[in-house]
């Protein structure tokens, strides 16, 4: 396949810096990866400077107990029965799984052609047009980073509220406050940054334990339910929409509804993020895009299927006391206090594990970054110890922004519900920019770098088909829950996504365009048939 020469396009090098040479490898010979991988790194025009200790089946690991499909079902099920019901959870959850499908599909070929850590801003700094592809990769950069880091407090806030939702079904007595949710999701990301930096060299083998809790306690919740809860009949089950949220029509409700849905199958491109600690990269990170969203996609079938038939009255359960409806789902098939926290351990356990690797995920994003100056005090995030071999730096950088997003639910309640918005707005908006520029560079029919996982003649068609997914359900991402809209209820992650984007703007503006080296600068594309 022809490969495209980007050094003679306008905006290849500025004038106001010149490309120097990566950092000299340190990485043992053993770490390093395939002649393929190492080849790869030589046309990405990077040093491999982290040990490629995840393979195809670790790498699947990884994503499955990242993403925690089902149990993040659970987690978002008030807002799901809020608007659509148990037929907003079952149709809404198929097209979500449809729609992700075709986005996935796009990012696995990406990943084929530049398996690099960057990720999106790569992608888009190589497809997109050459007189703005260095303002939108680096766009697409800060959204990547908001996107996963919102992702670390956003999740770390789910297994502090579900702590203590836990608390209040068993202790009357307790009153909580906002604080006790802020210090408990600090502590679960504590324990996760400990976990990244001191057990690194064993990530694939924590990620792989996860994943056993991940599947076989989704069957033991699955059974205790079929057998204890009470049953739904089938017509109510698959055919009855909820407006709970004061809409127009029950229509635009479920569409409302799509949004906690899609986040449970949110941010498969973090195995993107790890691609230069991963072996037989381009062709190993597909796979396991693709694989990690047919796993975790069955499983969530499961476990909504199971619901819609056992979650009784719908009023009920979202009037719990706990303010986690599966909680009361969970006792009321049980009758017993002991019988739900077990349960609920199951849940806790793998949202633990995901904050875990949205740790490692956003760290290795941002570290990537701002090897390519993205960020402020790139040369400090950069940095990585020689004896760890990993980007210890940027993860405390995670670290901290999980502090500072953590202190928002001191003052508004409505934190958990800006921080998912965030999350999932940040991330889709990415996915969009970069399936729009290869879709983009398709239609004008310029040449693509070979890949070993191609969409081939179904290429366009799929990258197309993603887009009509991602715009329509970005949009409804930053719609409130419920009307008439107070400050209560208001979603406030409409108001942190415009300032990122105008924030990193206007840092492109006055630093980052004299500073910020783009991915397509280090090309080394004319390296090509030798892989």
């Amino acid at each position: 396949m022809a490969t495209a020469d980007y050094s003679k396009e306008p905006g290849f090098v500025t004038e106001d810096h010149e490309l120097q040479d990566g950092p000299k490898s340190h990485v043992e010979e053993k770490y390093m990866g395939t002649d393929g991988d190492k080849l790869q790194m030589k046309v990405l025009g990077r040093t491999q400077e982290t040990r490629r200790i995840f393979t195809f089946v670790s790498m699947l690991g990884f994503g499955s107990t990242l993403m925690v499909t089902w149990e993040v079902i659970l987690a978002n099920l008030l807002a799901v029965i809020t608007n659509g019901g148990t037929a907003g959870l079952f149709w809404g959850f198929l097209i979500v799984v449809a729609g992700f499908t075709l986005v996935y599909a796009s990012l696995s070929e990406m990943s084929s052609m530049a398996p690099t850590s960057g990720g999106q801003y790569h992608w888009v700094s190589e497809f997109a047009p050459a007189s703005c592809q260095r303002y939108l990769s680096y766009m697409t950069g800060w959204l990547c980073f908001t996107g996963w880091q919102s992702a670390i407090t956003g999740i770390g806030f789910l297994v502090a509220g579900i702590i203590q939702g836990l608390i209040i079904l068993n202790d009357a007595n307790y009153v909580p406050e906002p604080y006790h949710a802020t210090l408990m999701t600090i502590a679960v990301v504590l324990f996760c940054v400990f976990v990244n930096i001191f057990v690194a060299r064993r990530l694939p083998l924590v990620e792989g334990c996860l994943a056993i809790i991940h599947l076989a306690g989704l069957f033991i919740v699955v059974i205790v339910l079929w057998v204890l809860a009470p049953r739904n009949n089938a017509h109510d089950a698959f055919l009855q929409l909820n407006n709970g949220g004061g809409w127009s029509s029950d229509g635009l409700s479920f569409m409302v509804g799509l949004y906690p849905l899609t986040l449970c199958l949110l941010g498969f491109d973090s195995q993107v993020h790890m691609s230069e600690e991963t072996e037989s990269a381009s062709r190993s990170l597909p796979r396991s895009i693709m694989w990690s969203t047919y796993v975790n996609a069955s499983l969530g079938f499961i476990m909504v299927v199971t619901l819609i038939f056992t979650m009784g009255d719908l009023t009920v359960i979202a009037a719990t006391p706990t303010g986690w409806p599966f909680l009361q789902v969970f006792f009321n098939a049980t009758q017993s206090y002991a019988g739900t926290s077990v349960m609920s351990l199951l849940l806790i356990l793998p949202l633990t594990g995901s904050v875990i690797a949205c740790v490692a995920t956003a760290s290795r994003q941002i570290w990537a970054f701002a090897r390519d100056n993205g960020v402020p005090f790139s040369a400090t995030v950069r940095h990585i110890y020689p004896k760890s071999s990993i980007p210890l730096n940027a993860i405390m950088i995670s670290l901290i922004v999980c502090v500072l997003l953590s202190l928002i639910n001191l003052g508004s309640t409505a934190a958990l519900n800006a921080i998912l918005a965030l999350d999932l707005a940040a991330l889709l908006s990415s996915y969009t920019i970069s399936i729009g520029c290869i879709a983009m560079k398709r239609m004008r029919g310029e040449a693509l770098p070979a890949c070993e996982w191609s969409l081939g003649k179904w290429g366009l068609p799929i990258n197309i088909a993603a887009l009509i997914w991602l715009i329509p359900i970005f949009t409804f991402t930053l719609f409130p829950s419920v009307t008439p809209v107070t400050a209560v209820g208001m979603n406030y992650g409409c108001l942190l996504f415009g300032f990122v984007v105008v924030f990193s703007t206007v840092y492109y503006i006055i630093v980052g365009r004299h500073v910020y080296i783009s991915p397509r600068e280090r090309l080394r594309r004319d390296l090509q048939n030798e892989l």
